[in-house]
């Protein structure tokens, strides 16, 4: 089998055979386009304010879609005069990150916005900075202890879940297929948006009679996508449909769905990456849809701990402090409203 990199594959294009693979521009590419909110015509909050010092910290930008949160959260920060963003490195792991937090901790901004390594294992950081008095802004990864947090932002990982089995059982429904082989492509199985999102798949799919006949995680990378999809396209000869949870390591999962050489399935991608969303354009893969859970959240992010920072709330709602949590909404892209979704594509 061939090992796909992320900078060696591409979502589409030719088979890729024994030694062979495709070069291409992937998501995590430097001057790759941010998701950043710059038109603020209309929003009285944009006016510079007090300074507000940020401290940022995610894990280091290995994956397209962690990439673009770190990418979104900079260009955030920049489209505000008022705003210093100080960003510290995360390491490998999260004793690494939480000794990077004590150290950003102790030089006391005014706000902190975090994407954990694991939200369970930084719920201790999390609780340390807020006893200190700086807000912190948990993004993505949740904390288990609500003190340990100012505002939580995080997509709809149970809601992704359901959109692609929605979206998989009623294609399957129309087609009139009764007795579905479907697979399923997870991320890391220990994290808990993972169980969730495949709580969610599972849910759905039970409304339709469905179920998953088999589940091979991978890791969020191409790599461990292929080898998952190598792995799921022996034990199942024949399937009707398959949800892979992440639009990266799905550039793995194609590959080695091309190097079988299957087609009489539909595949849905999750996150909403710009490779699976031209892909889906192009109709000239197994890939049909992607769910969303775009890392604009990150540019979202900045915005709030800009506002919590200067003690403002959002300017549409009439309660006067930035909300405790929000969760953002998982949609389902297809052909008929790709172009609409290309601009948060990362």
């Amino acid at each position: 089998m061939t090992v796909i990199t992320r900078r060696r594959a591409l979502f589409g294009g030719a088979a890729v055979t024994a030694g062979v693979a495709l070069s291409a521009c992937t998501s995590n590419d430097p001057g790759t386009d941010a998701q950043v909110k710059t038109d603020t015509s209309d929003n009285a909050n944009a006016a510079a304010g007090s300074k507000v010092i940020i401290g940022f910290s995610a894990p280091a930008a290995d994956h397209g879609w962690i990439a673009a949160i770190t990418n979104n959260a900079k260009a955030q920060a920049a489209a505000y005069s008022d705003v210093e963003l100080r960003s510290v490195a995360a390491g490998a792991d999260a004793a690494a990150q939480r000794s990077a937090l004590a150290t950003l901790i102790a030089q006391k901004p005014t706000v902190i916005v975090l994407l954990p390594h694991d939200g369970k294992e930084l719920n201790a950081s999390g609780l340390e900075a807020m006893r200190a008095g700086i807000p912190v802004v948990n993004l993505d990864r949740a904390f288990p202890s609500a003190a340990a947090y100012r505002l939580q932002i995080k997509g709809d990982n149970y809601g992704m879940g359901l959109a692609a089995g929605q979206y998989i059982g009623g294609q399957l429904k129309s087609k009139g297929v009764s007795n579905a082989i479907i697979g399923e492509i997870p991320g890391i199985d220990s994290l808990e948006l993972t169980q969730e999102r495949s709580a969610g798949f599972n849910a759905a799919l039970a409304v339709f009679g469905y179920k998953v006949a088999n589940r091979r995680p991978a890791e969020f990378t191409a790599d461990s996508g292929q080898a998952a999809a190598t792995s799921l396209l022996q034990a199942l000869p024949k399937m009707d449909a398959l949800w892979n949870h992440d639009d990266d390591q799905g550039i793995g999962v194609l590959a080695a769905i091309k190097q079988a050489n299957r087609s009489e399935f539909f595949m849905v991608g999750g996150a909403g990456s710009k490779a699976a969303i031209d892909a889906i354009s192009k109709d000239d893969s197994v890939l049909k849809a992607t769910v969303t859970y775009s890392p604009s959240m990150a540019s979202s992010a900045i915005s709030l701990a800009r506002l919590i920072g200067q003690g403002k709330g959002m300017s549409d709602l009439v309660e006067l402090q930035v909300p405790k949590e929000i969760t953002l909404a998982s949609e389902t892209i297809t052909k008929e409203n790709a172009a609409k979704y290309g601009k948060l594509g990362f």
